[in-house]
């Protein structure tokens, strides 16, 4: 996983990634677009480019679709589109749009893309009509015409139940967020995908889960301890919204997000990092060397995520490009445990 790059670097990571053995890189977006990111890496590397994720609300569903296109055309059909609504505050006061009834709104946005998608086949006209967006205009010289690959697949962020059966339903699969345990997955994520298929009359087997790793991985102390640190900040950081107290609550840490809003008001990250110890801490991190790491993922992630995905391995290579061989390995190995399954 990385943010968005400095496109000259980005295509380095992505030459650096394939080289080390992983599948694929995914792109969240941060003060860099996703996209841009995407597209250069594509052009450096034979490599799988997802975005995980973009943000769907800042941009209009046709400019989305051309997007994916474009990049499904670069990678040879190697590219997923990932979306997700953040939240009000980025998508009204950062990119000044609506975001109203996010969950409604983007099931309409999901189905507004395949829309676009059709007609840049060829396979129908473009007329979607919804409650959001409409689209009816697309003349053959403003169509990027058919390509060689299949559509790009959608996949969509998710976190509550209510969005888990939303992806279940339209999406091709589920960003699962990196704030994840073994008891959320497998009482929550799971049931609620499984739902929202079976209510879409789906395939079972039609919804992949993308599930990012939050690892402690070395083979000294003082190796590991650097990324619990990382770790141990980023659950705080993560859980302080409101919206995923319900996480924490399932493993018996009712207040946890309360606690940590309350000292993120006052300014105190330190405070807000003291509150995951330990044991809270290890709900949502592996930690091992990194000849134990494949056999920990595996055991953790086997038989519910179809992509895992190393949280920190694009920190890593930033901190020592050269480290990112043995962050390979681990993908290498725990793809060859699970085969079929991808490592990123």
């Amino acid at each position: 996983m990385t943010l968005g790059a400095p496109l000259r670097r980005a295509g380095q990571l992505a030459t650096d990634a394939a080289s080390a053995g992983f599948d694929g890189l995914v792109v969240t977006e941060g003060g860099r677009t996703a996209y841009l990111t995407c597209a250069a890496a594509a052009l450096s590397a034979d490599i799988e480019v997802s975005t995980g994720i973009a943000v769907a609300f800042a941009r209009s569903p046709m400019v989305t679709a051309q997007l994916a296109w474009e990049l499904a055309d670069a990678t040879g059909g190697r590219f997923r589109l990932g979306l997700g609504t953040q939240v009000r505050a980025h998508v009204v006061r950062r990119y000044g749009m609506s975001f109203d009834h996010p969950g409604p709104r983007l099931r309409e946005y999901v189905e507004a893309v395949r829309a676009c998608f059709a007609a840049f086949r060829g396979a129908s006209p473009l007329k979607f009509k919804g409650d959001f967006y409409s689209l009816d205009l697309l003349p053959p010289q403003w169509s990027p015409g058919s390509i060689g690959v299949p559509d790009p697949p959608i996949d969509v962020a998710a976190v509550n139940p209510y969005m888990l059966r939303l992806a279940g339903e339209v999406a091709d699969g589920v960003h699962v967020h990196p704030l994840n345990h073994p008891l959320y997955l497998t009482e929550t994520v799971l049931p609620s995908v499984r739902q929202g298929k079976a209510t879409a009359g789906r395939d079972p087997g039609t919804v992949h889960l993308t599930v990012p790793v939050f690892t402690a991985v070395g083979d000294t102390p003082e190796e590991q301890s650097h990324w619990r640190e990382l770790a141990r900040a980023q659950v705080a950081f993560y859980g302080s919204t409101p919206n995923y107290a319900f996480i924490f609550e399932l493993l018996g840490r009712r207040g946890t997000t309360e606690r940590l809003r309350e000292r993120q008001r006052a300014g105190d990250v330190a405070g807000m990092v003291a509150i995951v110890d330990d044991d809270l801490l290890d709900e949502f991190l592996l930690t091992g060397s990194f000849d134990e790491m494949p056999e920990l993922i595996v055991a953790r992630y086997g038989g519910i995520a179809q992509r895992v995905v190393l949280y920190f391995a694009g920190i890593a290579w930033n901190e020592d490009p050269a480290s990112l061989a043995r962050w390979g390995a681990i993908a290498r190995r725990v793809g060859e445990k699970t085969p079929g399954g991808d490592s990123q």
